[in-house]
């Protein structure tokens, strides 16, 4: 009987941390999230749904989230069409390629924090050499406030972030090309078939599951995105670029409205848990 119940004696400790860690704060955010716990009041007295009935009435709450959207809807195909484009140029034995594919991905393994405050020192108007190159090509200066002016600090954003998340969807495809059936690539190829209709009929289906994967992983991580923002633009200019993890940052660091950031937290969690289980659901119709 106890060799029968050993494993899960083994394995018991590690399931406890990982429950500890992971589901405490969980359960007690939950439950702050009832209470009206601020920098002046302690009030850890139950409100009810006050909070959550405060977030329907806050208009930058939906602004951060539409902007969140906005970054997520274009920086996303971008990286997957540009990962898709260097996969495809990558997926050739050519000279070198261990090496190319090497700096590539450096981006990647880049903290966004510095990836951020690098690209802003890049982007500066006085000394940034984005600003030099364009002033070159144009030939006359050309002072552009990427991080400041409207017009320019979203498209700083996504180059910025396209920048270092391209690589990951790379990799993911390259890996994913790899395993394409060769034998139907070269049956098409002995039939006369276009290379867009090799791409239709064969490519793109063997590979749709990495892209799914890819797409909700990246998708994600584009939601709760917040360092290279916070290194761009701090949410300026105002709160054009405030996102939803910044605004929880500034609702619960910078005002320490400490249960309303709770239920913040909890509403991004249930719009997560909708969106993923839709994907998940549309994936698994798809196959």
């Amino acid at each position: 009987m106890l060799e029968d119940r050993l494993p899960y004696l083994i394995v018991a400790p590690a399931i406890f941390i990982l429950l500890l860690v992971g589901l405490f704060p969980l359960i007690y955010s939950l439950i702050v999230s009832f209470q009206r716990i601020t920098m002046t009041d302690n009030d850890t007295s139950f409100v009810g749904l006050l909070n959550y009935a405060e977030l329907f009435r806050d208009a930058r709450l939906w602004a951060s989230l539409g902007h969140t959207a906005i970054i997520t809807v274009i920086a996303l195909p971008l990286e997957l069409l540009i990962g898709f484009l260097m996969a495809q140029l990558f997926i050739d034995r050519l000279p070198g390629r261990q090496l190319f594919v090497a700096l590539l991905v450096l981006p990647t393994v880049i903290s966004p924090i510095v990836a951020g405050a690098t690209w802003r020192l890049m982007f500066d108007v006085r000394f940034g050499p984005i600003g030099q190159i364009l002033s070159f090509l144009a030939g006359e200066p050309v002072r552009i406030l990427w991080t400041v002016n409207p017009a320019y600090v979203y498209p700083a954003i996504i180059i910025c972030e396209v920048w270092q998340w391209s690589p990951f969807m790379f990799l993911l495809l390259l890996a994913a090309l790899s395993n394409v059936d060769q034998s139907q690539l070269e049956a098409a190829e002995i039939d006369g078939a276009s290379y867009l209709r090799v791409l239709r009929a064969i490519i793109l289906p063997s590979i749709a599951p990495v892209i799914a994967v890819a797409c909700l992983i990246r998708g994600l991580d584009l939601v709760r995105i917040f360092d290279i923002i916070w290194a761009l633009t701090e949410g300026g200019p105002g709160s054009m670029t405030e996102t939803i993890s910044l605004y929880t940052y500034v609702q619960g660091f910078s005002q320490f409205e400490i249960s309303y950031t709770a239920a913040i937290s909890f509403l991004v969690i249930a719009l997560l848990t909708v969106i993923t289980t839709l994907v998940l659901k549309r994936m698994e119709l798809a196959r």
